[in-house]
């Protein structure tokens, strides 16, 4: 069977949701995915309404980035993103008023729209990937080839990590209406919604639900990690394997906060604007998921459901122990892509030793390739041609295995760089 059990520490955070939606001052971070040749649309003093676009990305997949609230720019300033650098950011003062250009009407039959309609829609709202990759979502569906199977991930293997879960407990309904919307608008044959199957009482919600839906269907995935990675996904619910993506085999994949984001898109006309994210670790005091507006400071959520346990000699990890970035401290921004915020007690680093050449790093690795001769070769772009470092997930098994404690992982990350620098 692929993939590990590993501890996953879902308990503190799964059965508790609350929102947080009055930020004095939003940050917008001038950056989609790793993108940050950003067009600015507004300057100091300029007055915003919740949902203008305050920025635009240049790239191959230009999207907008959305004030979150209505206020008064009141400059620019470099904040902590989650990837660990720091970025120039719009900042935004909260009026608490929640002014929109124009109040949208709501669209009873989400089926209704178009092909060209979704795509335009998904594509103004500026909805993305919301498990942490950030990809733009209407790139998927803008496809000439027929999408046989819709895969909603609810799996979430990562550790800690409950922010899907929370959201398909309280949204379910949502969730199934849009899914529905999406196989009618194209024509797709059926949607297999992917649940980890130790979570009972979110299979048990959408059970209760799906009945009237005949195209779709739960299928429960063991409890192993990385099970929630696309290409082993795909692989475990539909026996199907592909080359590069999953439109090569007629799969479409969103996770359930980025299908419930395309429901506020076709349903109210509203773009991507809030998010939930998990905040946990054996430091918070009262770890929960919380309903947040995008570029809202973490520190202020943190405060506002009772804080830490203590705020010296701790780590704090964007995302989840496996695949998160560590971060300095807690000043970070909330983003699309952002899932979680972990704070954890501080341990002294374990100390790195020679390679054991045991092999464990390939036996765990979803992807079949080779960690330790990746590691080895990681400054040298022609070693690597071989070594097929691109289809790794950085899931971290690699690193979590590791009898020496040698940080495979990290060496892996620096190997694409050296290829994307040759390019």
């Amino acid at each position: 069977m692929k993939g590990i059990k590993i501890s996953a520490h879902k308990e503190l955070s799964k059965d508790s949701f609350t929102i947080y939606n009055k930020p004095k001052y939003i940050y917008i971070p001038l950056i989609v995915g790793n993108d940050t040749d950003i067009t600015v649309l507004v300057k100091k003093d300029d007055y915003v309404c919740k949902g203008e676009v305050v920025a635009r990305s240049k790239g191959n997949f230009s999207i907008p980035l959305h004030s979150s609230i209505s206020g008064t720019v009141i400059g620019f300033e470099e904040k902590l993103h989650h990837n660990g650098v720091m970025v120039k950011s719009i900042l935004i003062e909260n009026d608490f008023k929640e002014r929109v250009e124009e109040k949208n009407d709501t669209i009873e039959q989400l089926s209704s729209y178009s092909k060209a309609d979704f795509i335009a829609t998904l594509k103004s709202a500026g909805i993305i990937g919301m498990g942490g990759a950030g990809f733009p979502t209407y790139i998927k569906y803008q496809t000439e080839q027929p999408i046989k199977t819709l895969i909603i991930n609810a799996v979430e293997c990562e550790p800690y990590i409950t922010a899907d879960y929370a959201l398909g407990i309280q949204k379910v309904e949502e969730i199934l209406e849009t899914i529905d919307a999406i196989l009618e608008i194209y024509k797709i044959e059926h949607a297999i919604i992917a649940i980890k199957k130790n979570n009972t009482k979110l299979i048990h919600a959408i059970q209760k639900r799906i009945g009237t839906y005949v195209r779709m269907e739960i299928k429960t995935v063991p409890n192993r990690y990385p099970m929630g990675w696309e290409r082993l996904l795909i692989e475990t619910v539909t026996g199907k394997t592909y080359q590069n993506l999953p439109i090569e085999v007629g799969v479409v994949v969103n996770n359930l906060s980025t299908i419930y984001a395309i429901y506020e898109a076709l349903k109210n006309k509203t773009p991507l604007l809030e998010r939930v994210v998990t905040i946990t670790g054996d430091m918070i005091k009262h770890p929960t998921n919380v309903l947040v507006k995008i570029g809202t400071p973490v520190h202020e959520i943190i405060e506002s459901i009772g804080g830490m346990k203590r705020n010296k000699d701790i780590i704090c990890i964007a995302g989840g122990p496996m695949m998160g970035v560590a971060l300095p401290s807690d000043e970070v921004i909330v983003t699309a892509d952002m899932n979680a915020i972990v704070v954890l007690k501080e341990q002294a680093l374990e100390q790195e030793n020679t390679c054991m050449r045991c092999g464990k790093c390939v036996e765990v690795c979803p992807a079949h390739i080779e960690p330790v001769l990746i590691k080895d070769a990681y400054k040298e772009k022609e070693s690597l041609k071989s070594l097929h470092v691109n289809r790794c997930c950085e899931c971290g098994l690699c690193s979590y295995i590791c009898p020496a404690k040698i940080k495979v992982r990290e060496y892996v990350k620096k190997a694409k760089e050296t290829l994307r620098k040759g390019e």
